[in-house]
């Protein structure tokens, strides 16, 4: 018999483990619908350059890309949702100019996992605020994101926040090349402090030791005070600041708060307020999100847009693992006389299963049995 081994990094999720999940996505979309957020459902597969940004190398690696045979151009496989509503929100619904809310849940393709223990077929779930620029739009999507991590059993939840704007301040004032920009920005990331001394040799100051101090203003609300000490009076920087300390003082008592200046562990289209869900027994984030203005200029309408997204594959480990319901079970040779019974008992949500065989109560997961009495359909145990 040939064995059917699937790619590296992708796996099947089996029945009681595929119902967790999907319970998980309707609950997470119900709390999105009742915050006034609405569905939306891209394609799969579209024009490669709808996709990724020349700009989004990191997104460009991740993403499949394919020739279609009906147009001449190439095709990719999504690799992030998040740039597909910014189109559909700059594009098919600019009619609209007041706040839109749109939220998704659907897989993504990567060419390569994000980590050992990622999957290469995430289930991104996700919701985005478009056409207000103000912080607290920012703090609706954190509120929401918590939320929807906490009505699917995450306790103990911490949210690390950064800020884009501070880096890409410094780095416009230091007057930084994209190579080197590039550079730095990875480093940071890394917190390579030796190499980031290397690569800095030639920035002048006080751009250097902004840069050099960045990897240390990591911590409790009191970073933030420290920030304003050793970082220039940049424009950027005093904005990035005063949004970061509007979230301390909004968030202070909902969840532990970690400020961490260098968390920039976002992808290319981000340029504000970024944010991460943590929880103990967790390496990696659970959730991560942020401020993207202006991604949907080049679909035709530049706004802004703030939001975030989760894979809801990565915590099939941590969703609560309900027992099935049990069924009731109907002999198949009753099947013809009980049929409109069976619709009744469908309808009010029972699950009820045609025996075929003449299994056991385990096996069919059964504690009841469908029986006529006389002109009377009765529901008797089953064992």
């Amino acid at each position: 018999m040939r064995n059917w081994l699937l790619p590296e990094y992708v796996a099947d999720i089996l029945p009681a483990t595929a119902r967790q999940v999907e319970s998980a996505k309707a609950s997470m979309l119900e709390l999105f619908r009742t915050s006034g957020y609405e569905l939306v459902l891209p394609p799969l597969i579209e024009y490669y350059d709808a996709l990724v940004t020349p700009e989004d190398g990191a997104l460009a690696i991740k993403t499949f890309k394919l020739d279609d045979h009906f147009s001449g151009r190439q095709l990719g496989l999504r690799a992030d949702i998040t740039p597909q509503v910014a189109r559909i929100d700059a594009h098919l619904l600019s009619q609209r100019t007041g706040v839109t809310r749109l939220c998704y849940a659907g897989s993504v393709v990567h060419s390569r996992p994000d980590g050992l223990m990622s999957s290469r077929e995430p289930l991104q779930v996700g919701a985005e605020l478009y056409g207000y620029a103000g912080i607290e739009a920012d703090l609706e999507i954190i509120r929401l994101m918590l939320t929807s991590l906490r009505q699917i059993g995450v306790d103990g939840l911490r949210l690390d926040v950064g800020h884009m704007g501070l880096f890409r301040g410094l780095v416009q004032a230091a007057g930084l090349g994209a190579e080197l920009s590039a550079e730095v920005f990875s480093v940071l990331q890394a917190k390579d402090q030796s190499t980031l001394r290397e690569l800095l040799v030639d920035v002048a100051e006080p751009y250097r030791s902004a840069f050099l101090a960045l990897p240390e203003l990591y911590g409790s609300r009191a970073v933030l005070d420290k920030a304003r000490t050793r970082l220039p009076s940049l424009p950027e920087v005093e904005l990035g600041l005063m949004q970061l300390a509007a979230v301390a003082s909004s968030l202070e008592g909902e969840v532990e708060l970690n400020f961490d200046l260098t968390e920039l562990r976002g992808t290319h289209y981000h340029n504000g307020l970024m944010f991460a869900a943590y929880a103990p027994g967790w390496a990696e984030e659970l959730a991560r999100g942020g401020r993207y203005d202006n991604v949907g200029r080049r679909f035709g309408r530049a706004r802004p847009a703030t939001g975030f997204s989760l894979d809801l594959r990565d915590l099939i480990r941590i969703l609560p693992q309900n027992e099935s319901a049990k069924g009731i079970k109907l002999a198949a040779n009753l099947l013809p006389q009980a049929t409109i019974k069976v619709a009744e008992l469908r309808a009010r949500g029972e699950k009820v299963i045609v025996d075929y065989l003449g299994e056991s109560a385990a096996a069919l997961n059964c504690d009841r049995e469908l029986v006529k009495a006389g002109e009377n359909w009765q529901l008797v145990p089953f064992k």
